[in-house]
């Protein structure tokens, strides 16, 4: 991202941001809520436009670009939401391989097995029948992880994934995280309000506030050592 502006109304909500991940590398962005974190995840999901600036992925256009240009970049990019998303008249099975099927062509065969695959990465392999409402929320959540996957992309969208969750579940859905995190080499930007997750998959942590970045580094200057006076109120806050 370079330069990109987003407003709503008067409120200006990322204000020149400029924004650059390594292919590969972990990222996640901290801050209080209404600083333009989850804008950032929106913007590169398509699900909104900036004001001004330039978006590229992997050297690709995604902002501005032509809608050609938007599909073929959108193919690499995956996002697990905060409300799971999924669709309620398909069993699990049907939520996973609808976009592989749809978007990039798979043979539906080939799908579901790749789509069995994964719910039994996420503990879930014997689920495949059964439709969200029968799940519990963090079994919802591991369905999300494992539709997003299924697009086997470079660049994955993790948007305060456990904040609808119960406590108890938090911990499951964060490891399964953490081991993709450590298992893979997809690039993760992540949105989170989980400090030690954060630590934990990091290679760089981002504050914001107020739609700029104010503070950047590893997570252990960041969550050691912070410089910046906004980052040691918010952190003192929260852990």
């Amino acid at each position: 991202m370079a330069g990109v502006t987003k407003r709503f109304g008067e409120h200006t909500v990322l204000d020149g941001l400029d924004l650059s991940v390594r292919t590969g590398r972990h990222v996640t962005l901290i801050g209080p809520s209404g600083s333009g974190k989850t804008t950032i995840l929106r913007l590169l999901m398509t699900l909104a436009e900036p004001d001004e600036g330039t978006i590229t992925v992997d050297g690709q256009r995604l902002f501005p670009a032509t809608e050609k240009e938007v599909r073929e970049v959108r193919k690499k990019i995956g996002m697990v939401f905060q409300q799971f998303n999924l669709f309620p008249n398909m069993t699990v099975l049907r939520n996973i391989t609808e976009a592989p099927v749809t978007v990039l062509g798979l043979d539906r065969d080939e799908a579901e097995a790749r789509a069995r695959e994964l719910l039994e990465l996420v503990g879930l392999g014997d689920k495949c029948g059964m439709r969200p409402s029968q799940l519990s929320g963090g079994q919802q959540q591991r369905v999300a992880i494992a539709r997003a996957l299924a697009m086997r992309p470079q660049v994955l969208l993790l948007d305060e994934v456990t904040s609808a969750l119960d406590p108890e579940l938090v911990a499951g859905v964060l490891d399964l995280l953490r081991d993709i995190a450590r298992s893979t080499d997809i690039t993760i930007l992540a949105v989170t309000h989980e400090m030690n997750f954060a630590r934990d998959i990091s290679d760089q942590v981002l504050m914001f506030d107020a739609g700029r970045i104010i503070e950047a580094g590893p997570p252990e200057k960041i969550f050691s050592a912070p410089e910046h006076d906004r980052t040691r109120e918010f952190l003192g806050a929260v852990l």
